[in-house]
């Protein structure tokens, strides 16, 4: 449909229509009886009101779908469709990594391929747009959804960001299968004070600009459809109700123009927070800031129209906001194809096809992160007993709580892995200890969590039994999938004290132990790094999960995956990132001088940095070698290094590349990531590796706030992780 027949429907549509398209309900309005019981009496609408929604959220079901669709296509009074939407975070029903273990990739295309898969499986269920990517910049992992970010780097963010929105959309929304893409949150959601969900978020301007919007701003580059709001204040001001937020920032700074939707029941929540006396202020205050859909509350449908009547609102507002709506549903192709690439037959062939089980097997086994290795893996293919120990041992569910639709029977455990890739082993397997502590009450988002197979009494001693008559002890450990995601705050970040016990008694009757840790954060796993020969870290990786971990363990794939986020040493170090600052009084090893910036108790320095991760091999680095050491303004460098694989395995080295301000009129990073590249070599192989420096790379928001570069002096570093020394330094002359 051309821009100006759209305009003609706007206009032709009563104000209860527009009102209606600027209202989102969830899947129990659409339930039988819903009009007379239920949410619907408690919304205080009537079938009308439901009529002229706009859009409705977390309905899954194709025939569901059709059938809704083609009631709401009759009823509206100008057969406008709904958009039905959800949260489509690592898979449909080809469950992929968590975001945050997708990060560790390092790899954005893979990322793009998993969303890909994503959206064709999705389509054909009839849906139109995924809230995702999460582009937060995360540097808690006290918080519960770090797992749904990329990590810590904005760099590296930035460049899922556009990859991830580039794979659900593809290139035209009307294209088969593909979907509208929902960047969240704005703004910044990502820093919670304490780590606690839902908190305040308190950020400078300069902190705001420079390391929280770019990745927002890469996604909206890359044509994201729509952007919701985050929860959090800034700047003591609720996101939902910001207009500077919103319009100045979102709209005319960022340059976004598609459609802005509520996170769920945020804009009611403006009332708890205390800018809104009621639900008619927090209408006003989320209209004025442009947000264009009301996730879940009769805020919009109960208060726009009276609002308008009293002269607070104009019209026009409404409009705007509904036009952005159904431009959406146009290039969605929704108004020629309500259904659009709704298909029983291909959803049921696309779901879980060998082709997107081998992708998602690729994404996890690569999303991996080999923490330590003192020479026992890879596993060998020979007659040896090895007792595969601990709850996640047979667990199925190795999906993060976002995955709504993955199922424990289509996911391959780490003992079927293991089974699968060597038949020749003896492999004794025992549970130990449950997942879930002991009186411990988790709720996910479908209710009280329960524990799979709850053990015996005397899992322990079998498993200490299992441990002795071995040569190799595998211990499959973590936190249960619900201890993270949304509502997944948490104060400890250790494993739970049953599996640390089950640890320490194993490790104490057989030294030849390796670790796998499932979870959705970093984890402070000091204890199981000193009494582990190897640690794997293997996050919630998915359909695939027990197939790709086997095939690190057994060789048939290197690791190559590497920390998008930093390990703390304890929970009392987070927030932290390596991308810090000095201070004017930073430790210099020096621990009888009390007056420097340290712990009394800890160490300052993380238990495995930003960009860390093995491998079964060795690569070592020559110096790094600048094509010149002075440019200007419209110069550019280049710094390269030569790689070596020095080992006896071949394989994958994530060559990173960092600057260092030395001196500007604000206070610099110690170093930031500005790119990075992934090398496959044999043994004795070499590489050399060059990244080209250019004045934009170096810029920053000044003292003046603007974003310019600044004469000076910069380090160059290129190595294998965020703590390299491996440098070189040049100047910038900008006259």
């Amino acid at each position: 449909m051309e821009r100006m027949k759209l305009i003609e429907l706007l206009n032709d549509m009563s104000l209860e229509e527009k009102i209606g398209q600027l209202v989102q309900l969830s899947s129990n309005f659409y339930e039988d009886e819903a009009v007379l019981t239920g949410p619907a009496m408690e919304f205080g609408i009537g079938e009308a009101e439901i009529n002229h929604a706009g859009s409705t959220l977390s309905i899954f079901d194709p025939k569901i779908i059709k059938q809704i669709q083609e009631n709401a296509v009759k009823k509206q009074p100008h057969n406008i469709p709904l958009l039905f939407m959800a949260d489509i975070i690592n898979g449909y029903k080809t469950i992929f990594p968590i975001p945050l273990a997708q990060g560790c990739t390092f790899q954005p295309e893979l990322a793009k391929k998993c969303a890909e898969v994503s959206a064709k499986e999705a389509s054909a269920g009839g849906l139109h747009v995924t809230f995702s990517p999460m582009v937060d910049l995360v540097r808690d992992a006290r918080w519960g959804r770090v797992m749904e970010s990329t990590g810590e780097d904005k760099y590296l963010n930035s460049l899922f960001a556009a990859a991830i929105v580039q794979g659900y959309q593809g290139k035209d929304l009307k294209d088969k299968g593909s979907i509208a893409s929902c960047v969240k949150h704005f703004a910044a959601y990502g820093a919670p004070t304490a780590g606690k969900e839902y908190n305040n978020v308190e950020l400078s301007l300069r902190s705001l600009k420079e390391d929280y919007l770019p990745a927002y701003q890469a996604a909206i580059d890359a044509g994201v459809s729509m952007v919701m709001t985050s929860f959090n204040t800034l700047d003591r001001i609720p996101a939902t109700g910001n207009k500077w937020l919103m319009q100045d920032v979102l709209r005319k700074q960022i340059g976004f123009e598609g459609v802005v939707i509520s996170d769920w029941a945020a804009i009611e929540e403006l009332i708890t927070q205390g800018v809104a006396q009621d639900k008619e202020e927090a209408a006003q205050l989320a209209m004025v800031a442009g947000v264009d859909i009301d996730m879940a509350t009769n805020v919009y449908i109960k208060n726009l129209k009276r609002l308008i009547e009293k002269g607070i609102l104009n019209e026009t507002q409404i409009d705007e906001a509904v036009l952005r709506i159904l431009t959406l549903k146009n290039e969605l192709g929704l108004f020629e194809n309500p259904y659009k690439d709704l298909d029983i037959e291909e959803y049921s062939r696309y779901n879980l096809c060998p082709e997107h089980r081998k992708i998602a097997r690729k994404a996890a086994a690569d999303s991996m992160v080999l923490l330590k290795n003192d020479a026992i893996l890879p596993l060998k293919k020979k007659e040896q007993c090895i007792a595969l120990i601990g709850p996640y041992a047979e667990e199925m569910h190795l999906y993060g709580a976002w995955s709504l639709l993955g199922e424990d029977s289509n996911t391959i455990s780490l003992k079927s892995g293991m089974e699968l890739a060597d038949a020749d082993n003896e492999l004794l397997c025992v549970k130990g200890v449950n997942l879930l502590s002991e009186k411990e009450t988790l709720y996910g988002f479908k209710g009280l969590v329960s524990e799979s197979n709850p053990v015996t009494k005397d899992a322990m001693k079998e498993a200490i039994k299992a441990a002795q008559k071995a040569d190799i002890v595998i211990l499959a450990l973590g936190e249960h999938a619900y201890h993270s995601g949304e509502g997944g705050s948490k104060a400890d970040l250790r494993l739970p004290k049953q599996q640390r016990e089950l640890f320490k008694a194993v490790s104490q009757v057989n030294k030849n132990c390796i670790s796998i840790i499932f979870s959705g954060r970093p984890m402070d796993l000091r204890e199981i790094a000193e009494g582990s020969k190897s640690v794997l870290q293997a996050w919630f990786p998915g359909s695939e999960g027990g197939n790709a971990i086997a095939d690190l363990l057994y060789g048939i794939v290197s690791p190559s995956g590497r920390l998008a986020m930093t390990f703390p040493y304890s929970t009392g170090q987070v927030p932290i990132h390596y991308d810090h600052f000095n201070t004017g009084r930073p430790f210099n090893g020096d621990h009888k001088n009390r007056f420097q910036s340290k712990y009394l108790d800890i160490p300052n320095e993380p238990l495995y940095p930003f960009g860390y991760g093995l491998g079964y091999t060795k690569f070592s680095y020559s110096e790094v070698k600048l094509s010149k050491t002075n440019m200007n303004k419209q110069d550019t460098l280049t710094a390269s290094v030569v790689v070596k694989n020095i080992g006896e395995h071949e394989g994958i080295e994530t060559v990173q590349f960092y600057l260092q301000d030395q001196k500007a009129s604000v206070v610099r990073p110690v170093r930031e990531l500005k790119g990075f590249q992934r090398v496959f070599l044999q043994p004795a192989e070499s590489a050399e590796i060059k990244f080209e420096i250019s004045e934009d790379m170096l810029r920053f928001y000044n003292y003046n706030m603007d974003y310019t570069s600044e004469e000076g002096t910069f380090l160059v570093f290129i190595g294998e992780n965020s703590t390299t020394m491996n440098q070189a330094e040049f100047k910038l002359q900008l006259c």
